[in-house]
């Protein structure tokens, strides 16, 4: 083996980062020392300074770990403290009477266990250590025979998760940490964005070879949450330059309103930006001012005034579109975020934004139909969880 080998192999060894922020850490910290403190306490109080009976067990202080540290994992639920203790308990008790040899009874009893933990569906590892105590826990505990199962197993076990219930209740955590379930479960399983079913996620963790300490409703919602991210991302990296028209279609301030005017009509969009000499946007126009503006401005005989409007038609031939265009307009640059935009089309009733470069000059042109466009291909495009 080679000495790359080997270091890539002793660095496997190196812990990775812990998500978990420090007030958490504290919070759960918090938690271990109330729950046993609680749970030597009611020990105390309901068995009194009996001798031979331990006020707390070694493996309390294991299950304080998951139960404060860890409270999502399956391992840490109630019935896989309480099932996991108690079966535990009642093994390494048969054990340590059947076999001579506390190796032997000790090996047997963890395995015989765990078998009966995923039978049961609680497996909890500090229970492991219940066997264990139970075999080697010496002549007082060997002298109490099956009462070990009740006290002081059963008595600690039903103080900590009493405690964890109580103390995640009032810091404001979900325990026990029930899994997201669907709300119609008669309905059809649908696939998600991310193409699965719950049924298929079920499937593929049934294949594995190894227990994974995650509820698979919280694996789903943490995938769903996954992908969400990774579209906010994904939009929040699209830009004008991504989505925008690069031909844009302008008219200059001396154009004649009917020349704008079909424009707009041979290319069946409402508005035209309007740029001076240097390619500079100064305005814009739409059908509404070529349309009812133009006869507005320059009154006739009213009859002619009505037969333009509902024609359609300005028939101002002496109009320029750049004594009809709105200065006021909204312009967008090349970087420009394109969810910057989205309250623009949306609060604003814009139908049509400029893109102009660094020199301020017209480059492109988005439509309310770039935009969707540009939304609905960044949303069905494949893309890794992991990059």
């Amino acid at each position: 083996m080679s000495r790359s080998a080997i270091s890539r192999w002793l660095l496997s060894f190196v812990p990775g980062p812990i998500t978990v922020r420090w007030p958490e850490r504290f919070r759960a910290c918090l938690g271990a020392l109330l729950g046993i403190a609680f749970t030597g306490g009611a020990t105390h109080l309901l068995l009194g300074p009996s001798v031979g009976i331990p006020l707390l067990v070694a493996p309390m202080g294991a299950s304080a770990v998951l139960l404060f540290g860890v409270p999502a994992s399956p391992l840490a639920q109630p019935w896989a403290i309480v099932g996991g203790n108690l079966i535990a308990a009642v093994i390494g008790v048969a054990c340590a009477s059947w076999f001579a040899s506390p190796v032997i009874a000790g090996a047997i009893a963890v395995a015989v266990a765990i078998c009966a933990m995923f039978a049961l569906r609680c497996v909890h590892p500090p229970s492991g250590a219940v066997a264990l105590t139970a075999v080697l826990g010496g002549p007082a505990i060997h002298a109490m025979g099956y009462r070990f199962v009740l006290a002081p197993v059963a008595i600690q076990t039903a103080a900590l998760v009493v405690a964890a219930i109580v103390f995640h209740a009032v810091t404001g955590h979900r325990y026990p940490h029930a899994g997201r379930q669907s709300a119609d479960k008669g309905a059809a399983p649908a696939a998600t964005s991310l193409g699965f079913t719950h049924a298929d996620l079920e499937a593929v963790l049934r294949r594995r070879s190894e227990l994974l300490d995650i509820d698979p409703a919280d694996l789903e919602s943490l995938l769903r949450e996954t992908q969400l991210q990774a579209y906010a991302r994904s939009f929040s990296e699209l830009t004008c330059a991504d989505i925008m028209s690069r031909l844009p279609i302008a008219v200059s301030t001396t154009t004649k309103a009917k020349v704008a005017r079909d424009v707009l009509e041979r290319l069946g969009v409402t508005a035209l930006a309007v740029t001076d000499e240097t390619s500079r946007v100064v305005g814009i126009v739409t059908r509404k001012d070529l349309v009812i503006k133009g006869p507005a401005r320059k009154p006739g005989a009213l009859a002619d005034y009505w037969r333009r409007l509902f024609s359609g038609h300005s028939a101002l031939s002496t109009d320029t579109v750049g004594a009809l265009m709105t200065t006021d307009v909204f312009t967008a640059d090349l970087t420009q975020r394109i969810v910057e935009l989205v309250p623009v089309f949306t609060n604003h009733g814009h139908h049509l934004i400029p893109v102009l470069d660094a020199s301020r000059r017209l480059v492109g042109m988005i439509t309310q139909l770039d935009l969707i466009s540009g939304l609905y291909r960044q949303t069905h495009t494949p893309r890794k969880l992991v990059e």
